[in-house]
Parts: C-alpha cells; sequence; structure tokens
C-alpha cells in the first residue's frame, strides 16, 4: 500500500462522464483520492454523501476530491447522478489504479476470505506527496477524518 512520502503513482482513469483523467493534472492542489469497495452501496453511500455533504468546507481548506473503485463507467454514473456528487468518480474495471495505490487486498466478512478493495483515504501535497494515509475510515465521518489531519 502506498504510504506517507510516497509520490502520487501515474495514471489514467476514465470518470463518470466517461472523459479521461489524468493523475499528473491533479498536482498543484491538495488532492484527495478515496478508495470505496463498491458504488450504491449502503456504507460507500454513506461515505460519499459525507464528502459531498461537506464538500465546501474541504474546498475551503484547498482540496480536490477523487473518488475511486472497480466499477464501471455506467454505475459510477448513476451513483454520481443518484447524488449529484461535485467532484469525479473513475472506474477502475480492469483495477490498474487500484493496484498502484495497493487497495487490492483480502478481506473477511462473516468468515469468508476474499479479495477487495480496503476502503482507504489518501491525502496528497501541492506536489503530488502523500501526507496522510487514512486506512481506519469512518464512513460518517469521513469529511472530518480528512481535515483534522
Amino acid at each position: 500500500m502506498l504510504k506517507v512520502g510516497d509520490k502520487l503513482p501515474e495514471f489514467e482513469g476514465i470518470n463518470q462522464d466517461g472523459k479521461t483523467v489524468t493523475s499528473s493534472k491533479l498536482i498543484g492542489k491538495k488532492l484527495v483520492v478515496f478508495f470505496y469497495p463498491q458504488a450504491n452501496t449502503p456504507t460507500c453511500t454513506v461515505e460519499a454523501c459525507n464528502l459531498s455533504d461537506n464538500y465546501s468546507a474541504l474546498k475551503k481548506a484547498g482540496f480536490q476530491l477523487l473518488g475511486i473503485s472497480g466499477d464501471s463507467v455506467k454505475k459510477q454514473k448513476n451513483f454520481h447522478s443518484k447524488f449529484a456528487f461535485p467532484y469525479d468518480l473513475i472506474a477502475d474495471e480492469n483495477r490498474d489504479i487500484i493496484e498502484k495505490f495497493g487497495v487490492w487486498q483480502e478481506k473477511k466478512t462473516f468468515g469468508k476470505t476474499y479479495m477487495g478493495i480496503v476502503r482507504t483515504t489518501f491525502i496528497f501535497d501541492e506536489n503530488g506527496i502523500c501526507t496522510r494515509v487514512i486506512e481506519k475510515v469512518t464512513s460518517k465521518t469521513a469529511a472530518e477524518q480528512i481535515l483534522e489531519g
């Protein structure tokens, strides 16, 4: 998994509108990249909505936001439209970005072991250097966790 001091990995992803988002174009502002397991699921929705509800405070603090999951562009579009998120959601179906950040890991739920996205938030400075990794994301207070850093 990416850690504090690491550089923002180079990546290209497709957002909810089918447009290409390139990591190199995200340098220059503080950046929050949050990974979530699946669009439109209860906990992921709570997290994404909390970030949306607190978007003005995050923006005021100088952050730009980017959400990433392994969902299709269509699923991301539905999720984005349903809740009118003010930030992009990236569809990473081939897990290229997910793997670069190291969030594709073994998980355990109800006694079953499987591979999946570990809910994680990465914060980068204006130069694309990771300044914080939030591994224990609390969906209901995700924005507070970012702002308290």
